[in-house]
């Protein structure tokens, strides 16, 4: 895998107001001479964070072909303010567009990996609200996983782990990927409901590259398949890769990220 040169400083803004104020952490990559191919956006996953191997990687390549790049935290990610724990969808939502909005991108390829692409779908919402669906030149989702509190999540609830949601507020599973258990909130899961997107049909007016592992033990591949089945008007390929896990990090999947990048702005 490539590296990239020298990593990109940490800027700031403020979201939110009173006591919901937080501080988000950047890192924007600006290209020299300045770019007029779409600048990449990268939306992690939860509990992700911009230093990733993806994250990464998504900036060197967008160093190699001579584009911006925009990496953030969510709140209660990363480098960023708050604890992830008070974290909704429509909180990191708002923190998204926040950035893209100060970033200035004029057009983007919103690149979102596992619960980053829910993120990106809503973050294409809002801006098409606003009258500017065109900033979006294209989509690469990685192990998409829009609505995962209601298709993934609520459907699977144990017993015990209703009653702690009905009595503490939240309820925990270990990680395979941290030592400390995921907590899933009341919030988050019922603020998920009001944020799905697969209700109908998904129109994202941009092509739209999905990369799948087949062995993903998180996000089963049939849900990418189901988010294809809702966006029967988008220009969609999807990659499914058999061997392929949850974090696609491997140099072979590093590859196909890359080529799916490329495709976009190819297309842009």
């Amino acid at each position: 895998m490539s590296a990239t040169p020298a990593e990109t400083d940490i800027t700031r803004i403020e979201v939110g107001t009173g006591e919901l104020r937080r501080s988000i952490a950047m890192r924007i990559f600006r290209a020299e001479p300045a770019s007029s191919q779409p600048a990449l956006v990268w939306l992690g996953g939860y509990r992700s964070d911009m230093t990733g191997t993806k994250a990464i990687e998504v900036e060197g390549h967008a160093r190699a072909v001579g584009t911006d790049c925009i990496r953030f935290d969510y709140s209660g990610h990363g480098s960023s303010g708050g604890d992830y724990r008070d974290g909704t969808i429509s909180r990191w939502i708002e923190e998204s567009l926040a950035v893209v909005d100060h970033a200035a991108a004029p057009r983007m390829i919103l690149i979102g990996s596992s619960m980053g692409a829910w993120i990106a779908l809503r973050l294409i919402e809002k801006l098409r609200a606003r009258g500017e669906a065109d900033r979006v030149a294209g989509l690469v989702l990685i192990a998409p996983a829009p609505d995962f509190t209601a298709e993934l999540i609520e459907p699977n609830l144990t017993d015990i782990e209703k009653a702690s949601l009905a009595e503490r507020g939240f309820f925990e599973e270990p990680s395979e990927y941290s030592p400390e258990p995921n907590i899933f909130t009341r919030a988050l899961i019922e603020d998920g409901r009001d944020n799905r997107v697969m209700k109908g049909p998904v129109e994202t007016g941009c092509p739209v590259h999905i990369l799948q592992g087949m062995r993903d033990p998180d996000v089963p591949y049939t849900h990418a398949l189901k988010l294809m089945e809702h966006m029967p008007a988008d220009d969609v390929v999807m990659t499914l890769i058999r061997d392929g896990d949850h974090r696609l990090s491997r140099e072979e999947d590093i590859a196909k990220l890359k080529q799916a990048i490329d495709g976009m702005l190819t297309k842009a």
